[in-house]
């Protein structure tokens, strides 16, 4: 298996969405990996955020990759249209489609990294048969539609349980996590296998953003020592 990158993933979700392209050139200045774009349709998550045209012009503004989280019911009808402007991974929720195994093959097939994406009572049983057709697997470390929200410790085990499954499979897949991920919880969640970390209000909310992207890089270290 290849080994697996260590990546931090801004979101967007914590930003100042009155200048976001503004936010995002300072996430590329910090040395951010991707930035993560949460798109809710106030059905599948009671809240409402970006969709496609913030995505295309975000596109054309960041060099970075677009890591789009889509927490809406059947992403299968706007997987072309998020492909088209520009994402680079398309995450969609195992419990927002009946047909998982076509969706994620349709992302493939649009050249797009395909992920699935867990809630926190979603068991991994749920993606045990498509693990194979997954880029990365995202398991949710809060209840999905929030930023802001604390990490769950009960997730450790799931995402270690998920590291030995892809294991098991000889599968080198990414594990993201996404929800209170700061310096004091994401060395927790890399122990357990995560090596993708999703973090909003962990960046956003510190007056350096500097200063907490190496503090999530510096806690990462210190935590594989």
């Amino acid at each position: 298996m290849a080994p697996r990158k260590t990546l931090i993933s801004a979101s967007l979700l914590s930003a100042d969405m009155s200048d976001l392209g503004r936010e995002c050139e300072r996430l590329e200045r910090a040395g951010v990996d991707w930035l993560h774009v949460d798109v809710m349709d106030g059905r599948f998550v009671p809240n409402l955020s970006v969709g496609l045209p913030v995505v295309a012009a975000l596109k054309r503004r960041v060099t970075l990759p677009l890591d789009v989280h889509l927490m809406i019911v059947e992403p299968e009808n706007y997987l072309e249209g998020f492909a088209k402007a520009g994402a680079a991974v398309l995450t969609v929720q195992a419990e927002a489609t009946v047909h998982l195994y076509r969706t994620l093959e349709r992302i493939r097939a649009l050249g797009v990294r395909a992920g699935v994406a867990l809630n926190p009572a979603t068991p991994l049983c749920a993606i045990e048969h498509v693990l194979s057709l997954c880029d990365l697997v995202l398991v949710m470390t809060v209840e999905p539609g929030f930023g802001g929200q604390a990490f769950l410790p009960a997730m450790l085990p799931k995402i270690a349980a998920l590291s030995q499954m892809a294991a098991r499979s000889g599968l080198s897949v990414d594990i993201q996590v996404d929800g209170g991920i700061n310096k004091d919880t994401v060395a927790r969640a890399a122990q357990a296998g995560a090596n993708v970390f999703v973090s909003g209000t962990g960046l956003f909310g510190e007056p350096d953003l500097q200063r907490a992207v190496d503090g999530l890089r510096k806690a990462l270290a210190d935590g594989r020592a």
